[in-house]
C-alpha cells in the first residue's frame, strides 16, 4: 500500500505526505485544466511547505491580520503551489470589505476549477480574487518590487506606531522568485534599493532551477547571482538541494537572525521533480505533464497512480496542529497588545484603525488652499506641491517621493516632522528612490497593499518606465497617486526625448486608471480631492513645468466641475446657444479661454469645455454629457499638446484637432508653440472654419 493510503505516525512522514500532496494537487489541477505550469510547484513543494508550516507567522483564520508575515509568490506561474498551501493550511476567505465569510479561501473544488472562468484559482495569483494572495503576480519581477514596498511599510509602521510598552509591528516579508524574476530589470532596481535601506525584514528565496521557457538558462544567463547580491549589500545563503529539509531549516533560521541587511537564499531545485521523463525541461515548466507522466510521477512518490485531487487523512490536521496553532497564538497575543495599546495610546490607535479601514481622517482636506485669480499664475506642479503638503500634514500615512526628481516635480513634504525614509529614520515620509522609476512603481504597490497611501513622481515622459506596475495597480484597485510633471512640449529645450506626446493616450487606455490633467491651480486642488476620495483606484495627476494663469472663478465656472471629468468653463451670454465648442485639457485650456474672449468680441458665441479627466467624464450619465457637449453643436475644436488618439470621440470625425502629429523639438517654449500651432489665434481661426463648415452643410 502506498504511503498516501496509510496513516504515518512520525512528523517526518507527515511532512513528506504534505509535500507530496502539494505536488500531486499541482499536477492534477494543471492536467485537468490542460493549461499551466506544474514543474515549479512540484520542485518547490518542500520549500513552500517548510516555510509555511514552520516559519510563517500567519493565522489562517485571519488572513488580514496586520502583523502577519507576508508571502509573495513572485513566480506567479507557479500559482498551484500557493493555491495548494492556502487550501491545505485552511486559510479562510474574507469578503470585499475584509469580513470573514466562514468559507475556505481555496476549496478542493476551487482547485479542480484551476484556470477556469470566475474561479478563485486563476492562472496567476490575483489580489482581491483569492483571500490569502498578498499581491497580483505574473509579470516577472513585479512581486519582488512589491515585497520591497511591503518591507518598507513594515519599517514605517514599526517606527510610527510601536511603543516601548507595545510592539504592534515586527513582521517579515518572504518572496519566492526564479531565474526569470532575477533577469528582469525591476528586480535589480528593487534589490539595490532594499540593500541601501538595509531592510533586514526582507527575505528573498531564489529557486535556481536554471530553466526558462526556451530551455536552459545557459542560453542567455550566466550571472554570479550571489556575488551580485553581495554587491547590493545583501546577506546570501545557499541550499544545494531543495529536498534537504535540514539545510532549508538552517538557512531560514539564519536569515531570520540577520539584523542589518536583507537576505537572499539561493535554493537549487530540479523542475518537474519526480516526473521521470520531464525533469529539467522547458516543457515541464510551461505545459501539463500528460496523463502517463502524471501516473509515473505519482508512482515515484508512492502515490495511488489513478487518484485525482487526493488529500490524505492527516494532512490538513498536520497543518492546523503546527502552523494554525502557532498563528492563532501569535494573533491572539497581538490582539491583547492592541487592546492595551488602544487604552494607553488612544490617538495612535484611532489613527491606525482609520488607516487599516482605508478611511481618511476627518478634516483631511481642510487646509487645501484656494488660489486667487492671477493672470501670470503658477505652474501646476507648484500648486500641486502646495496642495500635497496641505493634505499630507493631516494624513500621516500619505507618503512618497520621486525618482531623483523631487525638486523638479515639487513633491517634497516640507512640514515639520516629515523627514526622509532612510536606514535609521524609517518614520520619514519622503521616499528617495534614486533613478529607479520601474522599482518606484512596484514599491508603491507594495506600500499600498500594506495600507499606506503612496505617491510616486517623475516626468510624464518617464511614465513609460512605470507602465507594468501601474497596470497592476489598476488591476488590484490600489490607491496609488502618480504625480507626473513636465507634461508637454512645454519642456522646451530638452527636446523630443523629454517631451511627452503619446503618454496621455497610453495612460487613458488603462482600465481603472484615472488620469487627470488640470488646467490651473484650483483644478489641481480639486484633482487631489478626487483621487484621495476614491480609495480603490490609482490615479495620475499630470502637471506643467511652465506657469499657467489661475482663472477668475467669479467670471468662469467653479473648478469643482473637475469632479465630473469635464465641465463648461465659459459659455455665451444667457440664452445664447454656443456656435462652437472649444475643448482642451491642462495648459491648452488657457489658449481656449483667450480664443473665447476674442470670438466674443467679434460676436461669435463659443463654449469652453475643460476636460481634465476623460474617464471621469465617461462615468457621467448621458444627460450630463449631452449638457456639456450638446450633440447638435457639430462645430468643435480640440486642443492638446499630445497625440491625436482619442480626440475624435469628442471633436467628432470632422472636428478640428490642434494636437501633436509628430515628436517635438528642442527650442524655447514660445518657438515650439509657434512651430506646432499652439496659439490662441489658431484656435480662433479653426473655430471660424468649423462654424463655416457646419453652416455650409446645414
Amino acid at each position: 500500500m502506498s504511503h498516501a493510503q496509510t496513516a504515518p505516525q512520525s512528523s517526518h512522514d507527515l511532512d513528506r505526505l504534505v509535500i507530496d500532496t502539494i505536488r500531486t494537487l499541482s499536477m492534477d489541477a494543471v492536467q485537468k485544466a490542460n493549461s499551466g505550469h506544474p514543474g515549479t510547484p512540484m520542485a518547490l513543494a518542500p520549500l513552500g511547505y517548510r516555510l509555511w508550516q514552520y516559519h510563517l507567522r500567519y493565522d489562517p483564520d485571519a488572513p488580514l491580520w496586520p502583523n502577519r508575515d507576508r508571502f509573495v509568490l513572485s513566480v506567479g506561474h507557479a500559482s498551484m503551489l500557493l493555491y495548494s498551501l492556502l487550501h491545505l493550511s485552511g486559510v479562510k476567505a474574507v469578503d470585499a470589505h475584509g469580513k470573514p465569510t466562514g468559507k475556505s479561501a481555496v476549496s478542493l473544488d476551487d482547485i479542480r476549477q484551476f484556470r477556469q472562468l470566475d474561479s478563485v484559482t486563476p492562472g496567476h495569483p490575483e489580489y482581491r480574487v483569492t483571500s490569502g494572495v498578498e499581491t497580483t503576480t505574473g509579470p516577472l519581477g513585479q512581486g519582488l518590487g512589491n515585497s520591497v514596498g511591503m518591507a518598507m511599510a513594515e519599517r514605517w509602521l514599526e517606527a510610527r506606531f510601536n511603543r516601548p510598552d507595545a510592539a504592534l509591528f515586527d513582521y517579515r516579508v518572504y518572496a519566492l522568485c526564479g531565474d526569470g524574476d532575477l533577469m528582469e530589470g525591476v528586480s535589480h532596481e528593487a534589490a539595490s534599493l532594499a540593500g541601501h535601506l538595509r531592510l533586514s525584514n526582507l527575505i528573498w528565496i531564489y529557486d535556481s532551477n536554471r530553466v526558462t521557457i526556451e530551455g536552459h538558462t545557459d542560453l542567455a544567463y550566466s550571472d554570479d547571482v550571489e556575488a551580485r547580491f553581495r554587491g547590493y549589500h545583501w546577506h546570501t545563503l545557499h541550499v544545494d538541494d531543495v529536498n534537504d529539509a535540514n539545510a532549508l531549516e538552517a538557512a531560514l533560521e539564519e536569515a531570520k537572525r540577520v539584523t542589518d541587511k536583507p537576505t537572499l537564499i539561493v535554493v537549487k531545485s530540479i523542475i518537474g521533480w519526480g516526473a521521470p521523463h520531464r525533469q529539467d525541461t522547458a516543457a515541464a515548466h510551461g505545459e501539463p505533464l500528460g496523463e502517463e507522466e502524471v501516473r509515473l510521477a505519482k508512482r515515484a512518490y508512492g502515490w495511488p497512480e489513478d487518484a485525482q485531487f487526493l488529500v490524505p487523512d492527516g494532512v490538513r490536521e498536520h497543518f492546523a496542529h503546527i502552523m494554525g496553532a502557532r498563528g492563532k497564538a501569535l494573533h491572539d497575543a497581538w490582539l491583547q497588545r492592541f487592546d492595551a495599546y488602544a487604552r494607553s495610546h488612544p490617538e495612535l490607535s484611532k489613527e491606525l484603525s482609520l488607516m487599516l479601514e482605508g478611511r481618511l481622517p476627518n478634516g483631511w482636506d481642510a487646509d487645501i488652499p484656494s488660489f486667487e485669480a492671477d493672470e501670470k499664475g503658477m505652474a501646476t506642479r507648484e500648486s500641486s506641491g502646495k496642495v500635497l503638503n496641505a493634505i499630507a500634514s493631516r494624513v500621516p500615512w500619505l507618503l512618497g517621493g520621486a525618482a531623483d526628481l523631487a525638486p523638479s516635480t515639487k513633491t517634497p513634504l516640507k512640514f515639520e516632522g516629515a523627514g526622509s525614509f532612510e536606514h535609521g529614520s524609517y518614520a520619514g515620509r519622503n521616499l528617495h528612490y534614486g533613478i529607479r522609476e520601474h522599482c518606484m512603481g512596484a514599491v508603491s504597490n507594495g506600500l499600498a497593499l500594506s495600507g499606506l497611501i503612496p505617491f510616486a513622481s517623475t516626468f510624464l515622459i518617464f511614465s513609460d518606465y512605470m507602465k507594468p506596475p501601474m497596470r497592476l495597480a489598476a488591476i488590484m484597485e490600489l490607491n496609488v497617486v502618480y504625480v507626473f510633471t513636465h507634461d508637454s512640449i512645454g519642456v522646451g529645450e530638452d527636446g523630443p526625448t523629454h517631451q511627452p506626446v503619446e503618454q496621455l493616450a497610453s495612460l487613458r487606455a488603462v482600465p481603472g486608471l484615472m488620469t487627470l490633467r488640470p488646467a490651473d491651480a484650483n483644478e489641481v486642488a480639486q484633482a487631489w480631492r478626487v483621487v484621495l476620495a476614491q480609495p480603490r483606484m490609482p490615479a495620475c495627476i499630470v502637471l506643467t513645468r511652465q506657469p499657467l494663469p489661475t482663472f477668475d472663478r467669479a467670471k468662469y465656472a467653479s473648478a469643482e466641475g473637475l469632479r465630473r471629468g469635464a465641465y463648461v468653463l465659459a459659455d455665451p451670454p444667457a440664452g445664447k446657444r454656443p456656435e462652437v465648442l472649444l475643448l482642451a485639457t491642462g495648459s491648452e485650456v488657457a489658449l481656449c479661454i483667450d480664443a473665447y474672449e476674442t470670438l466674443a468680441r467679434e460676436g461669435i458665441h463659443a463654449r469652453v469645455v475643460s476636460m481634465p479627466s476623460w474617464d471621469l467624464f465617461e462615468r457621467q450619465d448621458e444627460a450630463y454629457k449631452d449638457a456639456v457637449l450638446p450633440p447638435a453643436v457639430h462645430a468643435r475644436v480640440a486642443v492638446e499638446q499630445a497625440a491625436t488618439l482619442g480626440w475624435d470621440r469628442y471633436a467628432g470625425r470632422l472636428g478640428a484637432q490642434i494636437v501633436m502629429h509628430t515628436f517635438g523639438a528642442s527650442a524655447p517654449l514660445k518657438a515650439l508653440r509657434t512651430k506646432f500651432g499652439f496659439a490662441s489665434q489658431r484656435v480662433v481661426d479653426e473655430a471660424k472654419r468649423q462654424i463655416a463648415r457646419c453652416n455650409a452643410s446645414s
